[in-house]
Order: C-alpha cells, then structure tokens, then sequence
C-alpha cells in the first residue's frame, strides 16, 4: 500500500485538535469516571490480544472457506476469534451484554446498559486472500452511545484506540485527523467501487468525480488511515452495526467526523430482537470536508 508523504499534501494537513472538540467529545462522558474508562478500555486491548492470537495461527494458512445466509464468506478465524472475546467477557462482566457478527446477542437479560458489539475480522476477503488490511473491531456501547471503539491490524500489530473523552492513540501515541481546504485536494477511500449499486453507486460516483484520488480496497483500515492524517475521507454503503460502531469513538477522537450520507448521527442499538440493519457511511478528517461530501452524495 502506498502512503503519501504529508509533505507532499500541501492543501491537506494535520492540525493538532481544536479545544472546542475536545469540549464536544466529553459531553457523553459525564456518567463515567476516569477509573471506569481505563477499565473498559484494559478489557478492550485483553479482547483484541485475544483475536489476534488466534488470527494471526490462520493468516495465509490453508483452511476452509464458508458462505454465510447472506453468501459472504467465513473462516474458523472469524468464529474462533470471537469466542475468544466472548468467553473474556462473560467471565468480566457478566451483567455485559455481547452482539457479535458471528453470533447475534449474548445476554441473559433482554436488554443491558452496556453492550459490546464485536466484528472479530472486519475485511474477511481481505484475511482470506493474505491482504493485512483487514481488522478487529471492537465498540463498547453505553446506554446504545458508542463510548469506546478499538480498530486492531493483529498482522500489523497496530491498535487505534477511541475512548469518550479522550485523544485516540495509536499503540500508545496520540494522533489527529488532518484538514484539507477542498474536496478537488482530496485522497478517498472505499473498500470497493462494485459494493454500491442503484443511487448509491450514482451518489458515491458524484463525490468520487470530484476527488483528487480515489482508492480502493482497505477495508476498516481505511478509518484508522483517517484518523491518524493520511487520508481525508471515507465513503461507503451497506456497513451493518459492527462494522462502524467501533469507528466513532476512535475518528471522533481524532478531531474527525462520521455520520451518515445524510449527516445524521449513526445510531443503532442492540437487542435480542435487533436486526443488523444497512448504513451509507461517510467519515472525513474535518467538518468542512466532511459537508462537501455531503453536498457530492445529495442524499435523501
């Protein structure tokens, strides 16, 4: 993959985060004490060393493909790796409840304060044919708010970690989204342009026309090249919930925007009886890059 040199972008780049973001990303977290968001945050990274364990014995291994109900392919990875973080959870906090791609809700009430949503191998394609930009997402929702989200490349041994309140880290350092003046100075990203169809492959088409560079191909890692200032924005279609949740806590904490093609919020919350719904996602570094895009999909 090749990443271009911030030197080399001169209408695009980054700036530290600005204190009225900073303001706007604590309001959630009044609920929660420091202590409490370390914890949440401790579980996260035990979750995360625990599928990249079991990832990392199958990656460009031989093993066997399955097709889902929706025909989208799964590996004794993706079901390994999430009940490794299942069975973390339910001995950590039993009250928790858990929705995993693999396996729906897990819960013994019909409703939780807090809800883990887990996609243990978010690029599944990618993982198959031995492309490293496929990721572990995992998000800790409070009350359906969204209050920590971790993108983790088990291969890479890079860990984006997004928690209320705070900067989002990259193993450990702070990072930030970067600005860019126009939509014309862009560098895109989507996993691919053959996923949209129907007015949103028109939409997504208005806004690709306009950029300086569309890219393809990266699946979540896409997000997490977002938020540490390499790229200004990313446009997809028909993400489920477990495929983006985990994506607010650590954009926001870059200083970067994600919402939906319409600029509203993404919200969805988990329960016995929900249905892993479609998204139109869009996620940009700043918000003025961000409403241009808006303005290019012109959706309704």
């Amino acid at each position: 993959m090749e990443v271009q040199s911030r030197a080399m972008l001169s209408q695009c780049r980054v700036v530290p985060q600005s204190p009225n973001f900073r303001l706007r990303a604590m309001a959630p977290n009044t609920t929660h004490t420091t202590v409490e968001l370390n914890r949440f945050a401790e579980v996260g990274n035990i979750l995360a060393d625990a599928a990249g364990e079991v990832i990392r014995k199958y990656f460009r291994k031989n093993f066997d493909i399955l097709q889902k109900h929706d025909l989208s392919p799964v590996t004794i990875a993706d079901q390994s790796a999430e009940q490794a973080m299942v069975s973390i959870l339910l001995d950590t906090f039993p009250s928790h409840a858990i929705y995993g791609e693999e396996n729906g809700w897990r819960c013994k009430e019909k409703s939780a304060d807090y809800v883990w949503v887990l996609d243990p191998i978010d690029g599944t394609k990618s993982f198959i044919t031995g492309k490293p930009v496929f990721g572990t997402l995992i998000a800790l929702l409070q009350n359906g708010t969204p209050i920590l989200g971790i993108i983790d490349q088990p291969v890479l041994r890079e860990r984006w970690i997004g928690i209320t309140g705070k900067r989002t880290t990259l193993n450990g350092q702070e990072i930030s989204t970067r600005t860019c003046a126009d939509l014309s100075q862009a560098y895109l990203y989507t996993t691919s342009p053959h996923l949209f169809s129907g007015d949103a492959e028109e939409a997504f088409t208005r806004v690709r026309s306009k950029v300086k560079i569309p890219l393809y191909g990266c699946d979540c890692y896409a997000y997490a090249l977002l938020s540490s200032g390499f790229v200004d924005l990313v446009v997809e279609s028909g993400l489920k919930p477990y495929d983006f949740l985990a994506l607010i806590p650590v954009i926001e904490g870059a200083g970067g925007v994600i919402t939906d093609w319409k600029g509203d919020q993404l919200v969805w919350e988990a329960s016995p009886l929900s249905i892993a719904t479609s998204f139109n996602v869009v996620a940009a570094g700043d918000k003025q890059i961000h409403q241009q895009a808006l303005d290019s999909l012109q959706w309704k």
